[in-house]
C-alpha cells in the first residue's frame, strides 16, 4: 500500500508537471508576437520641391530635429515637379505604415485641386503637423525697367506677354490674379525649385518672379535683383520700406503653409509619435532661427490645427479662383 501510494503520488506529480509544461508551451505558441515599437527603422521624408530651395532647406532642418526625438534616421528625398503636386500624389499611394512622410503644403491641397486635375484629395492623408508659414516677394532683375508693380502692369497691358517663373500655386496665383485684375498679360514658365526660378530671372528667361526670402535675399544683397513688392499680407522685416502689393493699390496677397502628412489609414499611434517629434523639434531655438533665416515664419501646429487651416483655405481659394475665372494649368 505504501509503495502504491508513492506510485500514485509520482503519477500525479507527473500529470501536474506535464500540465504545467503543456501550459507553458501553449503560452509560447498562442501568445501573439509583441509588436515592434514605432519607429523601428529609418523614416523617409519626401520634399515636394527640388534640393536647395526654400522648402527643401527648411524641411531638412526639421528632419534633423525629428531625428533627435525619434532616435531613428530621417532620410530626406526630393520629388519635385507638377507645381509641387508629385509628392502628395506619391504619398497618397504609399503603405500607411508611418515610414513614408511627405511635405504636403497649403498650395498642393488648398489651391492646386482647383487649378489642376490631380490624383489625390485632402481626404487621402492623415496630417501630422504644421511647421511654417511662407513669405513671398515680387522680384525683378536689378537692371529691369520696372520700378514698381504699376510699371510691370503697364508693360503687361501693352501686350508684351511678360513671362514669369513659378514653382508652386501661390507664386503662380499671385501673378495670374494681378493679370486678371488689371488686364495685363502674363505667361508662366514652371520650374522645379526656387533656385531654378532665380536662375531664370538672372539669365533673362523670365521678367519677374514671386519667390521666398531665402531664394532671393542673397541676390538682392549682391545687387543682382530688386524687390518690387511684398506679395504677403505683411512687409518683409528685411526690407520694411518695400510696400506690399495691396499698399501699391493692387488687391493681391498670397499665403501658404508648410506641413507633413502620411497616407490615410496610418495608425493613430504612429501619427501621434510623428507629431510629437515635429512639435518637440520646433521647440529648439536653433531650428526656429534657421526657419526665420529662410523667410519661413515658424508655426508649430498639431495635425488637427493644420488640417483646419487647409480645409478653410480650400474653400476660400476655391471661391477666389472661381471668381477670378482662372484657367486650368498643366504641371
Amino acid at each position: 500500500m505504501k509503495i502504491i501510494f508513492k506510485q500514485k503520488i509520482a503519477t500525479s506529480l507527473g500529470v501536474v508537471c506535464s500540465a504545467v509544461v503543456l501550459s507553458a508551451a501553449s503560452l509560447c505558441v498562442d501568445r501573439p508576437a509583441r509588436a515592434q515599437a514605432f519607429p523601428d527603422h529609418e523614416i523617409n521624408l519626401i520634399v515636394n520641391y527640388g534640393a536647395g530651395g526654400n522648402t527643401d532647406v527648411a524641411t531638412r532642418a526639421l528632419g534633423q530635429g525629428m531625428e533627435k526625438v525619434l532616435g531613428k534616421p530621417v532620410v530626406i528625398q526630393n520629388k519635385p515637379g507638377a507645381l509641387g503636386t508629385l509628392t502628395p500624389a506619391y504619398i497618397a499611394r504609399q503603405k500607411p505604415d508611418g515610414y513614408q512622410v511627405g511635405v504636403v503644403t497649403y498650395s498642393t491641397v488648398a489651391i492646386m485641386p482647383h487649378l489642376m486635375d490631380l490624383t489625390y484629395t485632402i481626404k487621402d492623408f492623415e496630417f501630422v503637423a504644421g511647421y511654417g508659414r511662407f513669405r513671398y516677394g515680387m522680384v525683378v532683375a536689378a537692371d529691369s525697367p520696372y520700378k514698381n508693380v504699376a510699371d510691370l502692369v503697364k508693360a503687361a497691358k501693352e501686350g508684351k506677354g511678360l513671362f514669369f517663373g513659378t514653382t508652386s500655386a501661390p507664386n503662380n496665383l499671385a501673378v495670374l490674379e494681378l493679370g486678371r485684375l488689371t488686364g495685363g498679360k502674363f505667361e508662366q514658365i514652371s520650374y522645379k525649385s526656387g533656385a531654378e526660378t532665380v536662375t531664370a530671372l538672372l539669365s533673362g528667361n523670365v521678367s519677374v518672379i514671386v519667390q521666398n526670402p531665402s531664394d532671393v535675399i542673397p541676390h538682392i544683397q549682391s545687387g543682382k535683383l530688386r524687390m518690387l513688392a511684398s506679395a504677403s499680407p505683411m512687409r518683409w522685416p528685411e526690407y520694411p520700406d518695400v510696400l506690399t502689393m495691396k499698399e501699391q493699390g493692387f488687391d493681391v496677397e498670397i499665403d501658404s503653409w508648410l506641413g507633413l502628412a502620411v497616407p490615410k489609414g496610418t495608425a493613430p499611434g504612429s501619427v501621434a509619435i510623428l507629431q510629437n517629434a515635429v512639435l518637440k523639434a520646433m521647440q529648439d531655438p536653433a531650428l526656429t532661427a534657421r526657419l526665420n533665416q529662410l523667410g519661413v515664419d515658424p508655426a508649430a501646429l498639431t495635425g488637427k490645427a493644420y488640417l483646419e487651416i487647409l480645409e478653410k483655405g480650400y474653400i476660400e481659394m476655391g471661391r477666389a479662383i472661381k471668381a477670378a475665372n482662372l484657367p486650368k494649368i498643366s504641371g
